[in-house]
């Protein structure tokens, strides 16, 4: 009887492992996916601020930087689209993650529910048994 005990509550520890290691997977690669969108973005802004900066840094008088003040205010403009577009990738990746990991979970309770009541079925028919022999 022990055994069996012992032997239920390995296999419900390795399911538990199991899904749990499924779960670390999944968001360490959206962590990854993020991190990857964020920092291609950041290169993208840095590399078109310092672009504008250099061409900022050659203007010799005020006609210059009238020409140059257009082109800096659509260089932010770009950024900031830029940089809401990622946070809405970001946030997407995010929520499918969780859905994929609300799955997994609803998969392991649901499992473990079937496994209880197959469980409290045999012990109840078990139980009916030696009252029926009275």
């Amino acid at each position: 009887m022990n055994y069996q005990y012992n032997e239920q509550f390995a296999a419900a520890t390795r399911q538990f492992a199991d899904t749990a290691a499924r779960i670390n997977q999944l968001t360490l690669d959206n962590a990854q996916k993020i991190l990857g969108l964020q920092l291609a973005t950041l290169e993208e802004n840095a590399g078109a601020a310092f672009s504008f900066f250099g061409e900022a840094a050659e203007v010799r008088d005020f006609d210059g930087f009238k020409t140059l003040l257009p082109k800096g205010v659509q260089i932010a403009r770009e950024n900031v689209e830029r940089t809401i577009s990622t946070g809405q990738e970001v946030f997407g990746a995010t929520v499918k993650t969780n859905e994929a990991i609300a799955q997994l979970a609803k998969a392991q309770l649901e499992t473990a529910t079937a496994k209880a009541q197959a469980a409290a079925e045999s012990a109840t028919e078990q139980a009916t048994k030696p009252a029926k022999r009275r």
